[in-house]
């Protein structure tokens, strides 16, 4: 049975603000306790839902055929590091067992993790410059409106075809099949048409959908599938990104499963947590050229050439106790 968060939000005690919960350890840890958070857990080993996050072999080959005119398009829209990011995701090694043990310390109250003498977060502006995305200034909200009306998956996905056969194994319930989008660029870049801002549109939402909004296998929600359209127009959708995140690790604490950008994640622990810049500038860690740090750490300012911290942390209950 699911657990509704909203139904236990009587029972959490009020927060108090960090100073409050920096007196002792336990008073902090008692910020977590939740009914069915998993730190109250300690049997479990990885996180419900983790092999959903698997390869997909059909991502880089229609990637590679893109026409330079569709990945200038990507470009001009904010998709660059996305782009880089998904044209290397088979190569991408996550590290369960340290993104489970940060979800342990997840208090969906607060939106923070909760660590022993103090509490941290991902924030806008660092997952904004970690994927390269279009930046949000204060004051934007006001040139901004929002029209709430029902989302048509179809209506989108008619700027790539309008053929109902390519529609319906497009689309199911209220989600959208990435692997069938894939096949239809591939099917355009053979061809050699000359649809660029409709292959860049859909070449949006497949690696969007994989490195952004990943909620199960080749798929994506018709909501999450509007945002991603909505880039095309010039929209921000760094809060969306962030919101979606926050969604999945307060799912995954309260035992649901687990989604949002991992490599959004985790590329904040390779930041904050994991490693470390060096001086001697000939020391590389190997470990880094399977992090997704290897392909963005330059705007990070961040190299394999660093120090990686955690090498000795092996395991759930490493993790654990480093954390």
């Amino acid at each position: 049975m699911k657990r509704n968060y909203s139904a236990f939000a009587e029972d959490i005690p009020a927060y108090s603000g960090p100073k409050a919960a920096r007196e002792t350890y336990a008073d902090l840890k008692q910020l977590s306790a939740i009914p069915g958070h998993i730190y109250t857990l300690p049997e479990l080993q990885i996180l419900p839902g983790q092999r959903r996050f698997s390869k997909m072999p059909w991502l880089v080959p229609m990637l590679e055929l893109l026409p330079p005119t569709s990945i200038g398009h990507l470009k001009e829209w904010g998709l660059s590091t996305v782009f880089v990011l998904a044209k290397n995701y088979n190569k991408l090694v996550h590290v369960w067992e340290s993104v489970t043990a940060m979800v342990e310390l997840w208090h969906p109250q607060t939106n923070s993790f909760i660590f022993p003498e103090f509490e941290a977060t991902i924030l806008l502006e660092e997952l904004e410059i970690m994927l390269g995305l279009p930046r949000y200034q204060r004051g934007e909200e006001l040139a901004i409106s929002y029209a709430v009306d029902q989302i048509n998956s179809w209506s989108i996905l008619a700027y790539i075809t309008i053929k109902k056969i390519d529609l319906y194994s497009m689309t199911s319930g209220m989600h959208v099949h990435l692997f069938p989008i894939a096949q239809w660029i591939i099917s355009q870049c053979k061809r050699k048409t000359t649809n660029y801002t409709a292959i860049a549109k859909a070449a949006a939402i497949c690696i969007c959908g994989v490195i952004l909004f990943p909620e199960a296998d080749s798929a994506i929600s018709f909501g999450n599938l509007s945002i991603i359209d909505s880039i095309s127009e010039g929209m921000k959708i760094g809060q969306a990104v962030l919101g979606f995140l926050y969604a999945g690790l307060t799912s995954a604490a309260l035992e649901g499963p687990f989604y949002g950008s991992v490599v959004a994640l985790e590329l904040w622990m390779g930041m904050h947590v994991q490693f470390r810049g060096v001086e001697d500038l000939t020391m590389e860690c190997k470990t880094m050229l399977n992090h997704p740090l290897a392909y963005v750490g330059g705007r990070l300012h961040m190299s394999p050439r660093a120090w990686w911290k955690t090498a000795q942390v092996k395991g759930i209950q490493a993790w654990r106790q480093y954390l």
